[in-house]
C-alpha cells in the first residue's frame, strides 16, 4: 500500500495483531502476508486455537488440582471457623457476578460491533456488484442495438437508397462508424466474473454472520443465566442446584475457551488483510482485470486519467458523427424518398438512447464510486470488524476469570451446606435435650394445664405447688413428668433443671458424649437431690 495515501490508513489494533507471532504446527516461522490458500499460513492461524485449546487444558487441569486438594483436607471444622469460610465464599460469588455481568456487557458491545463491520462490508459488496452489473448491463445493451437494430435499419435504407450513391456511401459510413464503437465497447474488460463473485462473496459472508451474531447471542444468554441460578443456588443452599450449575459452568468455560481462539484467529487474519488489502486483491483479480484499472479504482488518484477515458472519447464522437449523417438524411433524403423517413428515426431514436447509455457508463466507470464502496468495506472490516472481535476476545477472557472463580467457590458452599446438614442430624434422637424430642406427639401431654406461671396475676408461685411426683431411680422420667406438669412447655427457663449439674440444652457432641459418660452413682446423686 501506497504510503502517500491518506484516504485509508489501517488501525493500530490491526498493525498490532499482525504482528503477532505465525507459527506453524511443526514449529516453523510463517510469513505474516495474508495468503488464505497457503498451507502454512493455515496452520499459523490454526497454531493460535491450539494455544487457546492448551489454555482450557491448562485451566480444567488447575481445578482439578483445586477440588482434590479441597476433597483431600476435608476436616471438621469448629463454630467460629465456619464465619471466615462463609464470608470468602459470599465474596467469591459476588466477584464473579460482578466479573460475569461485565463480561456478558462487553460481550453484547462487541457483538454489535463485529456484526455493524460485516453488514457495512455486505452492504458496501451489494454496491459495487450493483456498479458493475450496471456497467456490464449497458455495455451489452449497447452492442446488441448496433449490431442488431441499427443493422436492420441501415440494410432497409440501402435498399430505398440504391439509385442515389451518395446516400448509400453516407449509410455505409454510418455501418463504419457503429463497428468503430462496438469495437471500443469491446476494449471495456467483462466485469460479469467480477460482479458474479462479488455478489456470491456478499451473499455468504451474510449468512455466516447472521450464524456468528446468533450463536454469540446465546452464549451471552447462557452465562448470564448460569451466573444468576448459581447465585439463587448459594442464596437458597441448594446442593443440586449447584452441582447442575457447576457442570453448566464447566460447559461454559470450554465454550469460552473455544471462543476465545476462533476470535484470536479470526482478528489475526484479518489484520493480515486489514494492513495491506490492495496486494491481495491485485493477486486474486490477476489475469480478470488490468493492474492499471485495479490502480484507478483502488487509489482514485485524480491525478491519473481513467483508464476508459480514450474508448468513452470515441465512442461519443462516433455518435455524434452519426447523427450528424442522420439530421442530413433527414433533411434531403426523405424529400425524394418518404419510405426511408421510418428507419431514419429509428436510427436517430437508437443514436440517441445509445448517448443515454453513454452518460451513464461513463459516470458508472469514474473511479469515486467503487473506490467509496472498497473504502466502506474497509472501514467496516478493519475498523468495526476486527475491533469488535477484540471485545469477544475480551468477553472471553473476563468470562473465564469469572467461571474458573464460580467453580472455586461452589464445592466450598457445597461443603459448608453438607456440614450444616450432617450437624443436625448428628443429635441423638435418645436425647433428653433434643428440642425435636418435646412436640406434639404424646397425646396424653396434651390436655394437661401448667400449674405454675410466673408471669400469672392469679397467684404467686409459692401458692400454687404442683403435685408431689412419685420418686423413681431414673432422672429422665422423672424430668419428663416434671416437664409434663408445666405443660409440656419446651422452654427450659420456667422449668427448673435437675439436680443442676445437666448440661445445657445447646452442646457440642463433644459436650454430649461427656455427658452420657457420667457414671450411674453421680445419677442417683443427682435424684436423691432433686428428691429432697
Amino acid at each position: 500500500m501506497s504510503s502517500t495515501r491518506a484516504d485509508y490508513i489501517a488501525p493500530w489494533w490491526t498493525y498490532w495483531l499482525h504482528n503477532f507471532p505465525h507459527i506453524s504446527l511443526r514449529f516453523q516461522p510463517v510469513d505474516n502476508s495474508f495468503q488464505p490458500e497457503d498451507g502454512n499460513y493455515q496452520q499459523s492461524l490454526i497454531f493460535l486455537g491450539c494455544v487457546a485449546a492448551a489454555g482450557l487444558g491448562l485451566n480444567l487441569l488447575c481445578l482439578a488440582i483445586y477440588l482434590s486438594c479441597l476433597c483431600c483436607c476435608r476436616k471438621e471444622e469448629e463454630e467460629d471457623t465456619k464465619k471466615p469460610n462463609s464470608c470468602c465464599v459470599t465474596w467469591s460469588a459476588v466477584a464473579a457476578g460482578l466479573l460475569t455481568c461485565i463480561a456478558v456487557g462487553v460481550g453484547f458491545y462487541g457483538n454489535s460491533e463485529t456484526n455493524d463491520g460485516i453488514y457495512q462490508l455486505t452492504y458496501s459488496l451489494y454496491n459495487a456488484n450493483h456498479t458493475l452489473g450496471g456497467v456490464d448491463s449497458l455495455v451489452t445493451g449497447t452492442m446488441g442495438n448496433m449490431k442488431s437494430a441499427l443493422h436492420q435499419h441501415l440494410a432497409r435504407l440501402d435498399e430505398i437508397f440504391a439509385t442515389r450513391g451518395d446516400y448509400v456511401q453516407t449509410l455505409q459510413f454510418m455501418q463504419q462508424m457503429a463497428d468503430n464503437v462496438m469495437k471500443q465497447l469491446i476494449g471495456i474488460p467483462d466485469w460479469e466474473q467480477a460482479k458474479v463473485d462479488l455478489a456470491t462473496v456478499a451473499e455468504q459472508t451474510a449468512n455466516m454472520e447472521y450464524y456468528r451474531w446468533f450463536s454469540y447471542l446465546l452464549l451471552l444468554i447462557l452465562d448470564l443465566i448460569i451466573c444468576l441460578l448459581a447465585c439463587l443456588g448459594l442464596a437458597k443452599q441448594s446442593r443440586w442446584l449447584l452441582t447442575t450449575m457447576m457442570v453448566f459452568g464447566v460447559l461454559t468455560l470450554v465454550l469460552s475457551w473455544s471462543s476465545l481462539g476462533a476470535d484470536l484467529a479470526t482478528a489475526v487474519g484479518t489484520s493480515d488483510f486489514c494492513v495491506s488489502p490492495d496486494k491481495f486483491i491485485m493477486s486474486q483479480t490477476k489475469g480478470i482485470i488490468g493492474t492499471d484499472i485495479l490502480h484507478y479504482y483502488l487509489y482514485c488518484n485524480q491525478t491519473v486519467s481513467n483508464p476508459f477515458q480514450q474508448p468513452l472519447t470515441i465512442f461519443q464522437r462516433s455518435l455524434t458523427t452519426m447523427q450528424i449523417q442522420i439530421q442530413g438524411l433527414l433533411q434531403f433524403a426523405v424529400p425524394l424518398f418518404p419510405t426511408a423517413e421510418r428507419d431514419l428515426l429509428g436510427i436517430q431514436h437508437l443514436l440517441n438512447s445509445s448517448e443515454a447509455s453513454l452518460h451513464q457508463l461513463t459516470a458508472l466507470l469514474d473511479c469515486r464510486g467503487l473506490n467509496k464502496d472498497y473504502l466502506d468495506a474497509m472501514v467496516g472490516v478493519c475498523y468495526d470488524g476486527v475491533e469488535g472481535v477484540l471485545y469477544l476476545c475480551l468477553f472471553s477472557m473476563v468470562a473465564v476469570v469469572a467461571f474458573s472463580v464460580m467453580l472455586c467457590a461452589i464445592p466450598k458452599a457445597w461443603r459448608q451446606i453438607a456440614c450444616r446438614e450432617r450437624d443436625y442430624d448428628d443429635i441423638d434422637e435418645e436425647d433428653p435435650f433434643n428440642p425435636r424430642r418435646f412436640g406434639p406427639q404424646n397425646p396424653n401431654h396434651a390436655n394437661l394445664h401448667s400449674f405454675c406461671s410466673y408471669s400469672s396475676s392469679m397467684g404467686s408461685q409459692n401458692s400454687l405447688q404442683p403435685p408431689a411426683a412419685t420418686l423413681t431411680n431414673n432422672p429422665m422420667s422423672e424430668y419428663m413428668n416434671q416437664t409434663a406438669l408445666f405443660g409440656g412447655n419446651p422452654r427450659f427457663e420456667n422449668v427448673p433443671l435437675i439436680g443442676r449439674g445437666s448440661p445445657p440444652p445447646s452442646y457440642s457432641p463433644t459436650m454430649r458424649a461427656t455427658y452420657l459418660s457420667m457414671t450411674e452413682d453421680q445419677r442417683r446423686h443427682f435424684g436423691n437431690d432433686f428428691q429432697v
